[in-house]
């Protein structure tokens, strides 16, 4: 049995964008389905170039972890002067959180580093969550 975790590689808002603008050529007279085919194929390619390619080396453990928190879905939207969206991490000291939020960032976090990293070197959910709690273990643990 092979673990498909939730999120991926392409953002809510990468795919809305390239089906938006399939639908817009489709407005132009393009066949909309063959567009939004054509689409749905150009996210898969991209999806898979990007697990196959994995992320680049952090010099910084504290990007790092930056990068897992956000991608993860833990953080505060915060809007800058020119209009943009920035995605500032939240803290993930357990302190600042419940028990039930930690374990849906833990699971969440796990979801990340297994579509980016672990998934080229283990083979399942379970093996990567054992080496996981082993790594804990010897850190002191991660809370």
């Amino acid at each position: 049995e092979y673990w498909e975790p939730t999120g991926g590689a392409i953002s809510a808002n990468e795919r809305k964008l390239v089906n938006g603008y399939a639908k817009f050529l489709a407005a132009y007279g393009g066949n909309e389905s063959a567009l939004l085919d054509a689409a749905e194929q150009y996210l898969e390619q991209i999806a898979n170039r990007r697990v196959t390619n994995g992320i680049s080396l952090c010099k910084s453990f504290d990007a790092y972890r930056a990068w897992v928190t956000v991608e993860a879905g833990h953080y505060d939207a915060i809007q800058l002067p020119d209009g943009t969206l920035r995605k500032h991490p939240r803290s993930i000291a357990f302190s600042s959180m419940d028990e039930v939020e930690f374990q849906q960032l833990y699971k969440s976090a796990l979801d990340v580093l297994w579509r980016w990293i672990l998934s080229r070197t283990f083979r399942t959910q379970r093996e990567a969550e054992n080496a996981a709690a082993q790594l804990m273990s010897f850190a002191g643990g991660w809370r």
